[in-house]
């Protein structure tokens, strides 16, 4: 089975989008914001430095070789551009980091915090990882079609 890291693992959104992964994929939950010791002692939790330093995405990726992870899903905003700039480094370790690449991450939309009932796509070369459908594009990231279902939307918890 797969096995996917989920950033602000504590947050509603990533507890949505893992109920919707749940039975497809292992899911393991990373936070920088405080983490509860229960949670932490259960071991699908873990510790991470927070987005805006300069170690982070080399401590994700070093989490990610050690956690043997197949796919990064960048939920904080200011997580974003670090882990876009260092996707070629993460594919050279086979791991796919979900966030579009950093030369069109700019040209996307970003909603924060958003409703529950909003059609999500998890994009990964285009294949959707959260259902049957394909992208008729190549896009990464946790996104949201809109009406005209042309273009698309980032999500995320906050910037």
């Amino acid at each position: 089975m797969k096995k996917i890291l989920i950033t602000f693992g504590t947050r509603p959104l990533a507890m949505r989008i893992a109920k919707k992964l749940a039975g497809k994929f292992e899911v393991l939950y990373a936070s920088s914001e405080e983490i509860p010791e229960l949670l932490l002692k259960s071991g699908n939790y873990v510790s991470i430095p927070k987005g805006l330093l300069p170690t982070f995405a080399h401590e994700v990726l070093k989490l990610s070789l050690d956690q043997q992870v197949d796919y990064v899903l960048p939920l904080g905003g200011f997580e974003l551009e670090p882990l876009a700039e260092a996707k070629v480094l993460f594919d050279e370790y086979q791991i796919a980091v979900l966030v579009p690449d950093k030369d069109i991450l700019d040209a996307f939309p970003i909603i924060e915090n958003p409703p529950v009932d909003l059609p999500y796509v998890l994009l990964s070369k285009g294949d959707n990882l959260l259902g049957d459908d394909v992208a008729e594009n190549t896009l990464d990231g946790l996104l949201v079609r809109s009406d005209s279902e042309e273009d698309f939307a980032l999500v995320c918890v906050s910037k």
